[in-house]
């Protein structure tokens, strides 16, 4: 099973950079895309059905052209449950899960707390809810999936300047917090088990062309599984020369079962 995380920065605005050529090269699987800022009827998905995926999507209800999740996928999914229960979450269309026999595989577009302190406040709400949620759906399933952008770095390494951006959301002491307590109840960074070298990122600033070009990012899209399925993990990847987005592919491959 090849996975693909990938915050899109807008569907629309992807396709018209090549997207679809890149689908073509077959680069997974699954492809779980955050941020879509558009809803199926936006986007021709014949192109992409052609391909062989089938489409699932769940577009924000509360503002048009915002946040937004969906999946394309080769693996034909028992079930597809969008969002998790958390309103305002759910307007926002944050959250589509594929159940697939005893694995789920969950696909979310985290919060960003950069617009300011209410929004700051809405994931860390957020983030305090998702944990739980998260520990108990895993009672019911053999083994989870958790892909998406957490908009949170979590280590030194995992940010260009650790230092210069400790007090910068994304980087925050009770954000890292969340991460650690997350790990520690039994999930499993994906691409750490495989690369434990640093300067690897996924999320470049578009403030600035130079910035990606110098390499200045920060790893903040993942695909983070249960412990039950780490021995399953044959490969990970984060392709930062695909650039239809200010955030790059990220890529996890799993034995079958």
């Amino acid at each position: 099973m090849r996975i693909i995380s990938y915050n899109v920065n807008g569907i629309r605005a992807a396709i018209k950079k090549g997207f679809i050529d890149w689908l073509k090269t077959d680069p997974a699987d699954i492809i779980c895309l955050q941020e879509t800022k558009a809803t199926k009827d936006d986007v021709d998905v014949k192109e992409i059905n052609a391909l062989g995926y089938q489409d699932y999507w769940y577009s924000a209800s509360s503002k048009k052209g915002y946040s937004g999740v969906a999946v394309f996928t080769k693996i034909k999914p028992d079930k597809v449950v969008t969002g998790n229960g958390h309103t305002q979450s759910d307007d926002e269309g944050r959250v589509i899960q594929l159940h697939f026999g005893k694995l789920l595989l969950i696909n979310a577009y985290f919060p960003s707390g950069t617009s300011g302190e209410e929004r700051q406040s809405f994931k860390m709400e957020w983030l305090n809810e998702m944990l739980p949620y998260l520990n108990k759906t895993k009672q019911n399933f053999e083994g989870i999936i958790l892909c998406g952008d957490y908009n949170i770095a979590h280590t030194p390494i995992d940010i260009h300047d650790p230092k210069g951006n400790k007090n910068t959301t994304g980087f925050l002491p009770e954000e890292r917090a969340w991460m650690d307590d997350f790990f520690a109840s039994g999930w499993v960074d994906g691409f750490r088990k495989i690369h434990p070298e640093p300067h690897r990122y996924s999320w470049w600033s578009q403030r600035f062309p130079s910035v990606r070009l110098n390499n200045k990012g920060w790893r903040i899209d993942y695909i983070n599984v249960t412990e039950s399925l780490a021995a399953r993990i044959v490969d990970a990847e984060i392709f930062p020369d695909i650039k239809h987005s200010d955030h790059c592919p990220v890529y996890l491959e799993l034995l079958h079962q």
